[in-house]
């Protein structure tokens, strides 16, 4: 059975408020563009997940409000998990081999480098960087998300502003 995994990094934050914590940071101009333009472009694509998992932070918190709105997506749905924020490769993974399996399509939004690492590591494709507001999609063919492991991943897609 197919299941979907879309790895959304955050759009691009403001830096300009000196001493301010790295969890606190917004979205900038460009950032909130990018992600209407994104979310809109998501929804051309006709991409609804199950289940969108964000980061705590500030910054993937306006991500997920921005894409969620161009998606028509519930916000009210969508799972906050503190374990995404600065996460490590394993940390993710960890997060979506022990997903619900009543969800087919599920995405996270959150962070590099661990959002890259986690890509290139599932479809072992090089991808380098997910930029700000980029978007990976990987296809799995499995019965859980249990089985998820290096590799299997199928790299369907990877767009970005």
């Amino acid at each position: 059975m197919l299941h979907k995994l879309y790895l959304l990094r955050h759009a691009k934050s403001d830096w300009s408020v000196s001493g301010q914590k790295d969890i606190d940071r917004e979205l900038n101009a460009k950032g909130i563009n990018d992600a209407l333009r994104i979310g809109r472009r998501l929804y051309d694509m006709e991409v609804m997940p199950d289940l969108i998992i964000c980061s705590v932070a500030q910054r993937t918190r306006q991500t997920a409000e921005y894409i969620c709105e161009q998606l028509k997506f519930d916000q009210d749905a969508i799972v906050f998990n503190e374990d995404i924020y600065e996460a490590s490769m394993r940390t993710l993974f960890n997060t979506i081999t022990t997903l619900d399996d009543q969800h087919k399509s599920v995405m996270l939004i959150g962070h590099n480098p661990g959002f890259t690492y986690l890509a290139e590591y599932l479809t072992k494709e090089v991808i380098e960087n997910v930029p700000t507001c980029g978007v990976v999609c990987i296809e799995f063919d499995i019965d859980s998300w249990k089985e998820v492991s290096g590799g299997l991943g199928v790299l369907k897609w990877f767009i970005h502003p």
